[in-house]
C-alpha cells in the first residue's frame, strides 16, 4: 500500500535578503506582479511575512496583514515548477495557524475567478464566497473581479 507523502518543507520568517528570489517566482507566476517595493512595504509594515523553503531553497511565500482579530491573506505563491505537489496547502494551513496564533478569528482574501485551482484550494480549507469586488484586478483587456473569500479560523 502506497501512503501519501507530505512534502518535508520549512516555513521561516521572509527576510529583505529573500526578495530577489521571491521577485524572480513572482514574475514567472503572475501577469500583475508585486513589486519589490510592495514585498518591502509589507515588511516594513510589519505583516506577517513569511517564506517557505524546501532543502534551502524558497518554494513559496505568504503575507498577512492582523486588523484586530481579522487576518487578510494578501499574498500567497508557490513557485510554478513546484504547484501541483501540495505545498499550496501546506503554506495556506501555517498561515492559517499564525492567524489563530495572533488572535485572528476570521482570515479573508480575495482571488481572481480564473483562478480555478486558487478557488478549489480555499474552498477545500473552509473558504466560503462573501463578494464580488468588481474591477479589481488588473487585466489583459481592462479589469477582472476578485472574489472575496473568508473562513474562521
Amino acid at each position: 500500500m502506497n501512503a501519501v507523502l507530505k512534502p518535508r518543507v520549512a516555513f521561516r520568517p521572509m527576510q529583505k535578503d529573500d526578495l530577489d528570489t521571491i521577485v524572480a517566482i513572482e514574475q514567472v507566476i503572475f501577469p500583475y506582479p508585486w513589486t519589490r517595493g510592495n514585498f518591502m512595504d509589507s515588511l516594513n509594515a510589519g505583516h506577517s511575512c513569511w517564506v517557505m523553503q524546501q532543502d534551502a531553497s524558497i518554494v513559496g511565500y505568504a503575507i498577512v496583514m492582523m486588523v484586530l482579530d481579522e487576518a487578510h491573506l494578501l499574498n500567497i505563491s508557490v513557485a510554478q515548477a513546484m504547484q501541483g505537489r501540495g505545498l499550496g496547502r501546506l503554506l495556506l494551513e501555517h498561515v492559517m495557524q499564525i492567524g489563530r496564533q495572533y488572535g485572528g478569528l476570521n482570515m479573508f482574501l480575495e482571488v481572481r475567478p480564473s483562478n480555478t485551482s486558487a478557488l478549489r484550494l480555499y474552498e477545500s480549507m473552509g473558504f466560503n464566497e462573501m463578494a464580488i469586488r468588481r474591477n479589481y484586478y488588473p487585466a489583459k483587456h481592462g479589469r477582472e473581479d476578485a472574489v472575496l473569500m473568508g473562513a474562521a479560523l
